[in-house]
């Protein structure tokens, strides 16, 4: 990855700088210091709020470092059941039938766990085709190979994409 990339360990270390700059300017009474570091202190941040953000665009992904990656199907699917199945609820409640109402909540459950198993197999398979990217690109820029390395870079690039999208999915739904 470079430079200009996002980072979340990028991020970290930009921090502790500047914890460290802030220390000392403190300690010499320097302001030049410590506006430096608050000004480092605040990039830092920004830095890492961009490398967990995430574009969503119905089941398609897309980060600020050009990682693409689509959603697992039973993400869509189990969020249309949930939606399909409180409609049911609802409808059952309006027209009094507990077998529909019954049956509505039964679908809205189903969805929410086909979701969440959708969320964790994208987490999963993000996480893992991450190391893979990481690992795959630093064997490739050691032996040289530029081409198979970008192509590392840009598989490491999609899986964090998915991982963060399914990472944002999980923590809206913890928040709701």
């Amino acid at each position: 990855m470079s430079d200009k990339d996002s980072s979340t360990a990028k991020s970290y270390l930009d921090s502790a700088i500047a914890q460290g700059q802030s220390a000392l300017g403190s300690l010499t009474g320097s302001t030049g210091d410590k506006a430096e570091a608050s000004a480092r202190k605040d990039e830092a941040a920004a830095e890492k709020d961009a490398s967990h953000s995430v574009g969503k665009l119905g089941p398609l992904n897309v980060s600020p470092s050009g990682g693409v990656s689509t959603d697992d199907p039973n993400r869509s699917e189990g969020s249309w059941n949930q939606t399909m199945g409180s409609a049911k609820e609802s409808m059952g409640g309006l027209i009094g039938s507990e077998s529909m109402k019954k049956e509505g909540a039964q679908q809205n459950a189903e969805g929410k766990g086909q979701e969440a198993q959708g969320q964790l197999s994208d987490f999963g398979s993000g996480v893992q085709d991450r190391v893979k990217g990481a690992v795959g690109g630093m064997a490739a820029g050691i032996t040289g190979d530029r081409e198979k390395e970008e192509e590392m870079r840009m598989k490491h690039d999609d899986a964090k994409t998915k991982q963060r999208s399914a990472e944002m999915d999980i923590q809206k739904q913890a928040d709701a």
